[in-house]
């Protein structure tokens, strides 16, 4: 007489499976990236990224409105400005471009959760995260001016910062500078785990970021690294981020799952432009179930153990689950 165990008795029907599933995916989990620049009337689609476009202020309501209706609990802003100088002061101007989107936001939307992009590599006429100096990138220079730009956002009305810029120390000198001016309240979202990837290309066409010389190699992470991103995670974790970001997600589950189980603050997956843009186009030409791919995949960093993923994929997985449920 055979002896097993009869694993598909949990599998049997649609009902069962969903009262044993241990990971769940849900409208709640999404942040949604947003793309702002100046002018008036521009609804434009970035060529790379197809359903991603750039607003203008007066045009970005209409996606709002979607994003509200949805479920979508939290927006991340991406400014593209249009003057950019060599220490990226656009990017801590009271007037810039993000702070004025951020005012925006909070001021129709004000249960919206909206986080800042803390960079200066849309900013900067070099595409760079920080300040150069002499053909490199000065770290303690660059963290005065991104201080001085999470600020400059808090002040606009965000509620969370997310620096995305890796230089060294980061969090410390942000989480000083907003206590400081007293905004002791307004969390740090940590990209405490960014990879320098080739997944990030559409987006450097959607910011307008791509470096003139150069690469990141220097300040972002070796994607054969995996113990230097726990020590980066945790150097993050003890100057006071509140939350951690690993990016990509795609590629970096594994990552995301180390990080899940050493760390006990939550812990966010940007799942990137490139993945996204492989995914649209695959389903362009009918080779996937766009659908199918777009929801496992979310799942599967869920599963890894992203407590939020930050995608592009947002607004169409939230109408998908809505029709699922």
């Amino acid at each position: 007489m055979l002896s097993f165990q009869r694993h598909r008795r949990l599998r049997s029907g649609e009902t069962i499976r969903r009262m044993v599933r241990e990971s769940h995916l849900s409208p709640s989990d999404f942040i949604y990236p947003l793309f702002v620049v100046e002018g008036s009337g521009i609804k434009q689609e970035v060529t790379s990224m197809p359903g991603v476009y750039h607003f203008s202020l007066d045009r970005l309501d209409e996606e709002l409105q979607d994003v509200v209706k949805l479920g979508i609990p939290s927006v991340i802003l991406f400014g593209v400005p249009e003057e950019k100088d060599a220490c990226g002061s656009s990017a801590h101007a009271e007037n810039g471009i993000v702070q004025k989107a951020i005012h925006l936001v909070k001021e129709r939307y004000p249960d919206l959760y909206v986080m800042a992009d803390t960079c200066l590599c849309q900013f900067t006429d070099y595409g760079h995260c920080g300040v150069v100096e002499s053909g490199q990138i000065d770290n303690d220079k660059s963290l005065r001016i991104l201080t001085q730009t999470a600020v400059s956002q808090a002040r606009a009305g965000a509620d969370m910062i997310a620096p995305s810029n890796m230089m060294d120390g980061f969090v410390a000198a942000i989480r000083q500078g907003l206590d400081q001016a007293g905004f002791e309240h307004i969390p740090i979202l940590s990209y405490a785990v960014k990879y320098a990837s080739a997944f990030y290309g559409p987006f450097r066409e959607a910011a307008h970021s791509t470096p003139q010389f150069g690469d990141r190699r220097t300040y972002q992470m070796d994607p054969a690294n995996a113990r230097e991103a726990l020590r980066e995670a945790a150097s993050d974790v003890a100057e006071g981020a509140d939350m951690l970001m690993v990016k990509p997600g795609l590629a970096y589950m594994d990552i995301i799952h180390r990080l899940r189980e050493r760390f006990d603050i939550p812990v966010c997956a940007y799942n990137v432009s490139g993945e996204y843009s492989m995914v649209k186009a695959a389903a362009g030409q009918g080779w996937i179930d766009e659908e199918a791919v777009v929801l496992e995949l979310l799942t599967g960093m869920k599963r890894a153990g992203a407590e939020l993923i930050l995608t592009y994929h947002a607004k169409d997985a939230a109408r998908w689950l809505r029709q699922e449920y």
